[in-house]
């Protein structure tokens, strides 16, 4: 077998919308950065931007599960001596929810000009409405749900 290599012009790029209502967080950015940088396209190559669009709306109504909403925290430093910020889930949530969703998507990307062009692609509303109306994007149900324990017989 040859290795295909994709001509970066000619990779397709579809819109896809997610609806973050009552979905885990950990396990809706997992996900939606495996479509962001386009594990889930046959032509995928590690150093290459395969993905497609995302728009993630609801991100008022996602949750974390077990002790996580009361311990997890948001840490952010002004790069002046003792200038570190702490910020709770709940607080966070409560100013800019569309940033919880962006710093766990972002945490799942490399690290590089790669994954920063990757993250451009990514679009998080707080509430049902999107302006990308015009990208007529599809609708895409995300099955991030624990996975089904097998009984072996």
């Amino acid at each position: 077998m040859k290795t295909v290599v994709v001509d970066t012009r000619s990779i397709e790029r579809g819109w896809f919308v997610v609806d973050a209502a009552e979905l885990t967080l950990g396990r809706l950015a997992s996900k939606a950065a495996h479509v962001l940088i386009g594990k889930n396209k046959p032509a995928y190559s590690p150093n290459q931007d395969h993905g497609d669009y995302l728009i993630v709306v609801n991100a008022d109504k996602v949750r974390l599960s077990g002790r996580k909403p009361d311990t997890k925290s948001y840490f952010r430093h002004s790069t002046y001596p003792g200038g570190g910020k702490e910020r709770s889930f709940e607080e966070q949530m409560s100013r800019d929810s569309t940033q919880v969703v962006i710093h766990a998507v972002k945490g799942m990307v490399s690290k590089n000009p790669r994954g920063r062009a990757i993250m451009r692609k990514l679009f998080v509303y707080r509430g049902p409405e999107h302006p990308h109306a015009a990208q007529q994007p599809k609708a895409l149900k995300l099955s991030v749900g624990p996975t089904p324990v097998v009984q072996k017989v």
